[in-house]
């Protein structure tokens, strides 16, 4: 398990990094994921993540929802395929507050630019550190698939 000391934390508060607190029963400290340099656009460069028990690696997931209906537009599909991962994260206890790292495989470059918005819309304040691959994914239909890493 990864422990900062109460000065490292102070001294990732003073520099402007927010910290993010969990709270679990039974534990003497709160899990804390603080964001190191994050931006706007609803990521950050790096999580220093302290006083976790468990992780959760999320298999990528795909806009294709229980039917395996793929909608047509990529907004629709930016949506399903993280809902996709908010459901894997609900199944292990978690929410989107336990996003530490994600993996988005984007099919086509000019899909970049739309995506800071949308991921700002469904992740709100959350600032998980973010990479973004340009791929050719495994199903034609699919624009994105999106793999994910969660901490409590």
């Amino acid at each position: 398990m990864l422990k900062i000391t109460r000065s490292e934390q102070a001294r990732c508060k003073n520099r402007g990094y927010a910290t993010t607190e969990i709270v679990s029963t039974g534990r003497k400290s709160p899990m804390q994921i603080t964001p190191i340099k994050p931006s706007e656009h609803a990521f950050a460069e790096a999580n220093l993540v302290s006083e976790f028990s468990r992780l959760l690696f999320v298999s990528g997931q795909v806009p294709a929802d229980a039917n395996q209906i793929v909608p047509p537009d990529y907004e629709s599909q930016y949506r399903l395929a993280w809902a996709n991962v908010e459901s894997q994260l609900n199944a292990a206890g978690m929410t989107f507050d336990n996003l530490v790292k994600a993996t988005i495989f984007l099919s086509d470059r000019s899909l970049i630019n739309k995506s800071a918005g949308l991921r700002r819309s469904i992740l709100g304040h959350r600032t998980p550190a973010i990479t973004i691959v340009l791929t050719g994914i495994y199903d034609e239909a699919w624009l994105l698939e999106i793999e994910a890493i969660a901490a409590a």
